[in-house]
């Protein structure tokens, strides 16, 4: 009997991709991607590397292979989707082990281009990339060729994509299965008792009651302590996967792989840490500032997301989020604005709390509808507010991309994080201009806002410079438990210095964090405060410009998938990313909305001292 979709009622609307989960359709489509895929891999063995006398069979390789491209990137998008929704459901799961295959079968492919262009010469790249079909693509050409350079012989490289089918991937999946499974018992501040799906955690840790935060807290590591074992094995498995089949391929640092999928230079990434590491005052001025608030000497790690004490903070409605979202975005940039309910209209997002869903949000879509999805979690917070205003600006990304050919809208996370995070910087202006919104709200708003930048200052950078740990002790053996949660307390206690309290380490975070079980993506962490800081640099151009820059700001999301980040910023906004200066500017700019916040704060709080927070 056909497995159908689950009974559990999801709020997006997923039609577009297959009208019936395995129904006549989807299964129609695997199998015609399964065929195409072993047909197209036949004929690029069957040529030789790529040379002058055969650059037409070479063209309609690429071609092809676009296209299937376009295929599976529209499966995945709809599995993501649908086992982001409900992770119990076990047909979801076994179709993401079926697309885990599909995605070894496909990695074969892909070596096969890599094949072609790893001898090449510039000459013969260079009239290949010329070929009126090709002419666009030749940012895309030129990445697979460097990626070449770090590649093992194909058989090789079809051996390793099919063993990461059941090895790394394979990992990552018992990752999430299991995250999205694990409950942890609520105690209330009254006693009151409830077990709770870890998707729910993380709004508890940005409760504005301190109690709250910390019984979450606790709750959570003590449900992580239950599986510390499988998280340990995963996470060594993971990373001893990288760092042997880095080995094998030549890669002379962990980092190349983590710059070349982000498209930056080490010189950009120096430049940004160098500021980052002149600046940290300020982002540690910020966490004082929360602590003196909350009177306390100074914050615990599940203090990093929560609000200010702030009076009058009631929940806010699905409905309410929708509208304050999409009119922030209608006043200061109409179009993101029609998008926006453009997105309400059509059912895109999938927003409502209950048990079975995976933690986090993220946005995805095919590149063959053209259509974006939001998943996340609404939990009635302005922290959730930000979070559907962060990922819009994803989907509005894509939408600017939408009428380029799949090879051109593959852009990097830091690309993508500036878009999601500008989205954000919008709907902030918006409510701070908003006649209506009281200071307290105002209050807190500018406390998410500065906020946000202690995290992307101090909490990023706690789980890069951890990553980098672990990547350079891996390379001797696996870490036990006791020194992943030991290495992560000590990196938060190098990075957050004298602003975190004695014991207010989180040393399961190594656990918790998803970002670290990604298969797909190493160092999944430094991009977010590389998009941060840009955006923040972006927005600086938009209120000073108004909207005569929004021409380039489209530009610049145009251009993300068809040069490297540096090189995009130059041509876009005329910014030079290897300057130290840039970042430091960008860091800089919340010294304004933080002045703003001390200026309020005793209005909204008549206790709080306005005195030197340094």
């Amino acid at each position: 009997m056909r497995e159908t979709q689950s009974d559990v009622r999801m709020n997006w609307d997923l039609n577009s991709y297959f009208p019936e989960f395995n129904g006549p359709d989807m299964v129609q489509f695997k199998a015609a991607l399964d065929k195409d895929m072993a047909a197209l891999r036949e004929t690029a063995s069957a040529l030789a590397l790529l040379d002058e006398s055969n650059q037409a069979d070479w063209e309609s390789v690429f071609s092809r292979y676009e296209d299937l491209l376009s295929r599976i990137w529209h499966l995945g998008s709809y599995l993501s989707c649908l086992t982001a929704a409900d992770a119990q459901n076990e047909a979801y799961l076994q179709a993401e082990g079926e697309l885990a295959r599909m995605g070894a079968e496909f990695s074969k492919l892909e070596v096969e281009l890599f094949r072609a262009l790893k001898e090449t010469s510039d000459k013969t790249l260079d009239a290949f990339a010329g070929r009126e079909a090709l002419s666009d693509a030749r940012y895309y050409l030129n990445r697979l060729r460097r990626e070449a350079q770090y590649t093992m012989a194909a058989e090789q490289e079809g051996l390793a994509a099919d063993l990461g089918v059941d090895g790394i991937k394979a990992w990552g999946r018992l990752y999430n299965t299991i995250s999205g499974k694990l409950e942890f018992e609520m105690v209330h501040p009254d006693g009151r008792r409830e077990r709770l799906p870890m998707a729910q955690r993380r709004s508890q840790m940005e409760h504005p009651d301190r109690r709250v935060r910390q019984a979450a807290f606790e709750g959570g590591n003590a449900a992580w302590e239950t599986v510390e074992d499988v998280a340990a094995a995963a996470l060594n498995a993971i990373s001893g996967t990288r760092l042997t089949l880095n080995r094998h391929r030549n890669v002379p640092h962990f980092l190349e792989v983590a710059l070349f999928q982000s498209a930056i230079t080490q010189k950009s990434l120096d430049a940004m840490f160098e500021a980052i590491g002149a600046q940290r005052e300020l982002a540690r001025r910020i966490l004082r500032l929360k602590a003196r608030v909350m009177g306390i000497g100074r914050v615990a790690w599940y203090d990093l997301g929560a609000p200010l004490p702030l009076p009058r903070q009631e929940k806010l409605s699905w409905p309410h989020a929708r509208t304050l979202v999409r009119d922030a975005f209608a006043r200061a940039y109409p179009e993101l604005g029609d998008f926006m309910q453009s997105m309400y209209d059509r059912n895109w997002i999938e927003w409502e709390p209950r048990a079975g869903k995976r933690p986090g949000a993220f946005c995805t879509g095919s590149a063959m509808t053209r259509e974006s999805r939001i998943f996340m979690t609404y939990n009635d917070t302005m922290g959730d507010v930000l979070t559907l205003a962060h990922e819009a600006g994803h989907a509005f990304h894509s939408h600017m991309l939408r009428n380029l050919r799949p090879y051109a809208r593959l852009y990097p996370m830091p690309l993508a994080e500036s878009a999601s995070t500008f989205g954000e910087m919008i709907l902030t202006e918006g409510i701070l201009e908003d006649p209506e919104v009281s200071d307290a709200q105002k209050a807190l708003t500018l406390d998410m806002e500065v906020g946000h930048g202690a995290i992307f200052l101090l909490d990023i950078p706690v789980r890069y410079q951890f990553e980098k740990a672990l990547y350079s002790e891996r390379g001797s053996g696996e870490l036990g438990v006791s020194r992943l949660k030991e290495l992560m307390t000590e990196t938060q206690q190098d990075v957050l210095g004298d602003a975190l309290q004695e014991g207010g380490e989180d040393p399961y975070f190594w656990a918790s964090k998803l970002h670290f079980y990604i298969t797909g993506v190493t160092f999944y962490n430094f991009p977010y405060t590389f998009g941060f800081l840009l955006s923040r640099g972006l927005f600086a151009m938009f209120k000073e410009e108004g909207p005569d820059f929004l021409p380039r700001y489209e530009a610049f999301l145009r251009l993300t998938g068809s040069d490297t980040v540096e090189n995009v910023a130059r041509r876009s906004i005329g910014r030079d990313l290897e300057s130290p200066d840039f970042w430091a500017d960008a860091i800089r700019s919340l010294e304004a909305p933080l002045e703003q916040l001390e200026a309020l704060l005793p209005g909204v709080l008549p206790s709080t001292d306005k005195g030197d927070t340094e």
